[in-house]
């Protein structure tokens, strides 16, 4: 393996370890939201008692979960893809398709999400936007920072697999694993 395509395999692994930490770390939000909905339902069943900001806080945590553990789903290879032709094709037909489809599709729409949904986390944070709902939660700029920081680590896990999928096509992946 030549010593560029060497460092960029060294690149896509920390950045792969970038994904598994993050992903790792956001999972203890399914607990988190299931004892929460188990709370929630509890005492609006049993006790007649509801909460709008425990409401908001499960789809928060919901959100959250799918925005930050996108990039742990892709290293995974756990997303939904449509696979009418992937699956028939070499690893390298695969890997040659995986790597056109993250430079001209998902690196181009991270960037654009990230880029235009600065300006909405901005505003969220300046005007000191919350729930419009009475006893609902404050401080939404802190939900909105999770669809540009969700969108930057799927990018970053994207120029992972861009990497390892040039390792494929260049026939140098010995000892890159998925």
């Amino acid at each position: 393996m030549s010593p560029w395509l060497s460092r960029l395999t060294r690149l896509g692994r920390a950045l792969e370890a970038v994904s598994e930490w993050s992903g790792r770390a956001v999972s203890w939000l399914a607990l988190a939201l299931v004892l929460l909905v188990s709370y929630d339902v509890g005492m609006r069943y049993l006790f007649n008692r509801g909460s709008v900001g425990l409401q908001e806080l499960e789809w928060h945590l919901f959100a959250l979960l799918f925005l930050l553990g996108a990039a742990y789903a892709l290293r995974h290879d756990a997303h939904v893809r449509v696979d009418v032709l992937h699956h028939r094709m070499s690893r390298e037909q695969r890997a040659l398709v995986d790597l056109i489809g993250g430079l001209i599709v998902l690196l181009p729409v991270c960037a654009l999400i990230v880029y235009s949904s600065w300006p909405f986390v901005h505003n969220a944070f300046v005007y000191g936007e919350g729930s419009p709902d009475p006893g609902g939660l404050p401080h939404r700029f802190l939900l909105k920072a999770a669809i540009p920081a969700g969108f930057l680590l799927l990018a970053l896990q994207g120029v992972a697999d861009i990497i390892r999928n040039l390792a494929v096509v260049l026939g140098a992946d010995r000892g890159v694993r998925r």
